[in-house]
Order: C-alpha cells, then structure tokens, then sequence
C-alpha cells in the first residue's frame, strides 16, 4: 500500500506503522493511527546467546530482516554498525541456516519466535495500522480527504471510548 500511496495510484490507505516508516516517503501523510493490529519490533536471537549476550555492549552485528532501513536507523542511534541481509517471509529461520546470530522482525505473541529458538532481546517499537494519504492528494483535494480523516478519526474514537 506504501508504495501505491506514494506513486499515487491511491488516494488514500491503511498501512502498518512498519511498512510506512521503512518508506519513508515524503508523499505520505499518516495522520491517524488506527489502533488495531498491535505488535511489535524486536531483535531476537537464540536462547542459548541470549543467555550470555548483553545488546548494550554491541558494537556491529548481522542481522536478517524485511525491514533494513528501520534496523541500521535503530542501531546507528545506539552507536552499532548493523550488517542488514533482506528477507522475505521467514525471517526467523535465519539464524538455523547460520545466515545470521540475529533477526529484527515482527512479533504478536512471541509464539514464533519460541518455536524457532529465539528471544526477543530488544524492542525497538509498536507497531499499529494507521490511515495513510497521498500528500498530492491531500493538497488537491483537501475537503474530501479531511472528511475521510475526519469519519476514520470519529470511528477510532467510538470504538475506544
């Protein structure tokens, strides 16, 4: 949807907080966030290496990812040299196949992770849908995309008052 938005093919979108944020695209306008699909960003690795493993004392690292633009952006502010391998899928096998000793991924429960031998080590944010528009058509259009704001706004807000 990130990309559809930006090249504006859609006037308007709902997309992960992850999918925009790896974007980055200055064509999208996230003016609302939609309060559903909670999860997480994390940096996981084995268990027996996260028994022995202190995350503040990384100075460069290899990890597998979908997201790479997020993960060098969250280590270089920590001052760590991240090593990014794109993947698509899953990410979490990475690690088994000596790809990598650690992955940034999303997790809900964790289940995943646990069924692959890994921790989550790190947090590096929540993730929640939000309500994406093309700033094009934002500035075009600005009377129809502020009442689409508008009723996602009055929907967000009777589903949690």
């Amino acid at each position: 949807m990130g990309t559809i938005l930006s090249f504006g093919a859609a006037h308007f979108g709902i997309a992960g907080a992850d999918v925009l944020t790896e974007l980055d695209s200055r064509e999208i306008y996230a003016p609302l966030d939609l309060k559903v699909g909670f999860c997480r960003m994390v940096v996981a690795e084995p268990v027996d290496l996260a028994s022995q493993d202190n995350p503040a004392r990384w100075s460069q690292i290899r990890v597998a990812t979908k997201y790479p633009q997020i993960t060098r952006r969250h280590f270089a502010s920590r001052g760590v040299q991240a090593e990014c391998i794109k993947l698509h899928g899953a990410i979490e096998i990475a690690p088994s196949l000596g790809l990598c000793r650690r992955i940034v991924d999303l997790v809900s429960t964790g289940e995943t992770l646990r069924a692959n031998g890994l921790v989550e080590v790190e947090q590096i944010s929540v993730i929640t849908s939000r309500l994406a528009i093309n700033r094009t058509a934002m500035k075009t259009r600005p009377v129809e995309m502020t009442a689409w704001i508008d009723r996602f706004r009055e929907a967000v807000d009777d589903a949690y008052s």
